[in-house]
């Protein structure tokens, strides 16, 4: 279970942050290549706008993109090591607003007073209880036409799974996963969160436009995490029931986008005439 003290413990004083986080893009090919085809199409339709809350933006992988889709921007992070980092790496924008929380609580944030809220690659490892609490707040932070975007473990769908594959000896486990007889990565997701849980959270909350692109990741076929859109109800635009598409083919996409970051990077100073 990855807890709130779990979680600060890892962020706030066990990673060294030395690539501030960049180096979970390696796979795709950088950070501009993970943003530009994997996340700002997924996002393209609430953006640019007033204010966006970015919950757990580490040392600001995407904060350097969200920071020009808006006139406000609010970062809150349980990491006071990352809020200050962020400071530091932001310091020439006026319009960003930093804090640090406890893991739960959007209290600082106004009512009424977002129009999009993004997170992405870091509530994937915070377990069901603080999702649930943060979509139940969002529900008076969101302005009534706003939308939210977040990235978060669908891992409970396979929590007896896992569960059985902990119970195999350490030596013997090693042996069936370097065959391919067994699965065991499960990239420290929380194992209590899946996708049906956010959808009864959102709901719950008062949001009824739910969209879900449920994900395989990095090294497993299992479709271990879930992106979810979500809105309130009365929105002309886009009303609509509940869905959720189970995409198998996520975790293709990463070497296909890699081989087009080689492609088209710039063209190193040397080559230049």
């Amino acid at each position: 279970m990855q807890t709130i003290r779990n979680n600060l413990q890892v962020w706030n004083n066990n990673f060294d942050w030395k690539e501030r986080g960049d180096e979970w893009s390696v796979d795709w090919g950088g950070v501009d290549m993970q943003w530009f085809f994997v996340i700002l199409p997924r996002i393209h339709s609430f953006v640019p706008t007033g204010t966006i809350l970015e919950i757990a933006p580490g040392f600001g992988r995407w904060t350097q993109f969200l920071v020009h889709l808006c006139k406000n921007l609010i970062l809150v992070d349980l990491s006071e090591k990352c809020i200050e980092a962020c400071k530091e790496r932001f310091k020439s924008y006026s319009n960003i607003t930093y804090y640090v929380n406890d893991g739960v609580s959007l209290e600082m944030i106004p009512d009424q007073s977002i129009d999009f809220v993004f997170s992405f690659d870091s509530l994937v490892h915070v377990e069901d209880t603080v999702i649930e609490a943060y979509l139940n707040q969002l529900s008076k932070k969101i302005k009534q036409d706003g939308a939210g975007f977040i990235h978060h473990s669908n891992l409970g769908e396979y929590k007896t799974y896992f569960s059985l594959i902990n119970k195999i000896p350490e030596r013997i486990k090693k042996r069936l996963v370097r065959f391919g007889l067994i699965d065991n990565a499960y990239h420290w997701r929380a194992d209590s969160m899946t996708a049906g849980k956010f959808r009864q959270f959102a709901e719950k909350s008062g949001f009824q436009y739910i969209r879900q692109e449920v994900i395989n990741w990095a090294r497993t076929e299992r479709l271990i995490d879930c992106l979810s859109t979500f809105k309130k109800e009365g929105n002309a635009v886009l009303e609509g029931s509940v869905q959720t598409i189970r995409n198998r083919k996520f975790k293709g996409s990463v070497n296909e986008i890699y081989k087009l970051s080689s492609l088209y990077r710039a063209v190193p100073a040397s080559l230049k005439q």
